[in-house]
């Protein structure tokens, strides 16, 4: 579901309430350094009708007239959410256009939160890193503990390295927000069997370790809830996460499951 407007909404969000999204890359395609398969955007190769970013200008310009409309009719904003058709880091005005929604978030909806859904791979970039810190809600896609599982379930762009992600979230000091997606992928040669799946000790036991190393003060956990571009994806009920997160719940983290 390509988004074709720079800002939308506000729609309500399982996680963020009713929110107002920002998407910092084209209206009409999709630009990301993963191409994950549970994409709600679809693959990368089906978006690239459009290239053209909006500029720090066109977002200001389109936020503030969306904002004085939504004010002037009653309707609430919870959160003013980057969750474009790709990763919003890859913007290159991302931290000019950061410091000009908080400024017109706290003109219009001065209780609203900014939060950024981001895959966390330019994090270790000192200027996406402090705008990151900026923002109320810096929320950090991790959604398996290697390299090798990332490939299969994210398709990162050359380059991609789990523990540089991880080193660089350690500097938020655990005041970030970490989103993972649990979900199981069939082999399409043998469908009975799962080329990857998020409750497989290889992947539970390897990202656990990374939460206790991050210490997030929240850990959002879901499965697919939309169509996705791969066939064969079977998602987690929440009884299924709740059992298997039940080692972290224990001790003491704070984790929704959704």
């Amino acid at each position: 579901m390509i988004r074709e407007e720079t800002v939308f909404g506000p729609i309500h969000s399982r996680r963020l309430g009713n929110s107002l999204g920002i998407n910092l890359l084209p209206v009409k395609g999709k630009i990301c350094n993963f191409d994950c398969i549970y994409c709600e955007c679809g693959w990368n190769a089906d978006g690239r009708g459009d290239t053209l970013l909006p500029s720090a200008a066109t977002v200001r310009s389109a936020l503030e007239a969306k904002l004085q409309a939504l004010r002037q009719e009653g309707t609430p904003v919870d959160s003013i959410t980057f969750s474009g058709d790709g990763e919003p880091t890859l913007n290159p005005e991302f931290p000019a256009i950061i410091d000009d929604t908080l400024r017109l978030r706290d003109a219009y909806y001065p209780d609203a939160k900014v939060s950024v859904l981001s895959n966390a791979t330019r994090v270790h970039i000192p200027e996406v890193f402090k705008a990151l810190r900026k923002v109320d809600n810096p929320c950090m896609k991790i959604d398996a503990p290697t390299d090798r599982l990332a490939a299969l379930i994210n398709h990162p762009a050359p380059g991609y390295s789990v523990e540089r992600v991880v080193e660089a979230l350690k500097k938020f000091h655990g005041d970030f927000i970490l989103q993972t997606m649990f979900l199981r992928a069939r082999k399409p040669e043998a469908p009975a069997e799962y080329i990857f799946d998020s409750g497989n000790p290889e992947v539970l036991d390897g990202w656990m370790e990374i939460v206790r190393k991050l210490r997030p003060r929240l850990v959002q956990v879901y499965s697919i809830d939309r169509p996705t571009p791969a066939e064969g994806l079977v998602k987690y009920s929440a009884d299924e996460l709740s059992i298997l997160l039940k080692p972290l719940l224990d001790e003491g983290f704070n984790i929704q499951i959704r």
